[in-house]
């Protein structure tokens, strides 16, 4: 399976932060979700990716090519909708039509029905929700292989956002295409992501198969007195409140097997940011 994205040893520095270094892969035919609290480097990863910040050190390979000549074939959505506000919603497609030579009439006007917009109506108009359907339909419409999304459903309502999750998946049917988008949503993230990349105050801390971390990670509710009994390797942060411990705990089935006694329950990718951030660590 060909890699769509390819990070080699990415770092964007700045006089207060530093993001990276960051090595990754996104295989065709999958989506990445890339999570982590604001100011971590999701937004900097995918601006530097794009070549519209530029690195500090590493390579970015999209498609294949480096991301100049790649940018025909890439659907970028950032966490907000970069048209001017002043054009009409119609007036996108006079301008895209020129920049991008698959760009599709009939698609774009799909979308625009789908997606509930009116072609008439000015941006400027448009709530932050309604933005950014204009976006994913505009990036969309132009038959993309790649997909780059910062924060693309933000600011949309359930039943919107789970027709657009369906769009994604139908989207990476094709193992030529691949997705990978940013998100504080993870819920979204455990309906359609494929791959979690986890990234802390601008290092890559967790990237691996989403249901291989959800399976390996568990949540340790007991007394302090049994924690302290517990191998540490299994431990990877904690919680203390006045009555009981939260610990979570890596390989949960290992765990199981070794303490049958105590209760390990699943974790969801917001518990698993939580405990890494503000859990006392093991």
């Amino acid at each position: 399976m060909t890699n769509c994205i390819e990070i080699r040893g990415l770092v964007k520095q700045y006089k207060s932060f530093t993001l990276g270094p960051i090595d990754l892969k996104v295989p065709g035919g999958s989506i990445m979700g890339l999570i982590g609290e604001n100011g971590a480097g999701k937004t900097t990863l995918i601006k530097s990716m794009l070549g519209i910040v530029k690195p500090t050190a590493g390579t970015a390979v999209l498609l294949g090519a480096d991301p100049d000549r790649a940018k025909e074939d890439i659907g970028m959505v950032l966490d907000d909708c970069f048209f001017s506000e002043y054009l009409r919603v119609r007036d996108v497609e006079t301008v895209l039509c020129r920049v991008f030579k698959t760009w599709d009439k009939g698609l774009y006007r799909d979308y625009l029905d789908k997606f509930g917009l009116s072609g008439a109506k000015n941006i400027k108009e448009l709530s932050r929700g309604m933005r950014m359907k204009l976006s994913l339909a505009a990036a969309l419409a132009h038959r993309p292989r790649l997909l780059l999304l910062d924060e693309a459903t933000a600011g949309l309502d359930p039943v919107v956002r789970d027709e657009i999750l369906d769009e994604f998946l139908a989207f990476v049917s094709d193992e030529d295409h691949a997705i990978l988008i940013s998100s504080h949503i993870t819920s979204d993230l455990e309906k359609v992501a494929d791959y979690i990349a986890y990234l802390h105050q601008g290092k890559l801390l967790l990237c691996d198969e989403k249901d291989r971390l959800l399976e390996s990670y568990g949540r340790l509710v007991c007394a302090r007195e049994e924690l302290e009994q517990v191998d540490r390797g299994y431990v990877v942060a904690t919680r203390k409140s006045q009555y009981s411990t939260e610990a979570l705990i890596r390989r949960r089935g290992d765990f199981k097997r070794l303490y049958p006694r105590l209760a390990v329950e699943p974790v969801t990718l917001d518990e698993l940011m939580v405990f890494v951030v503000k859990g006392d660590k093991a």
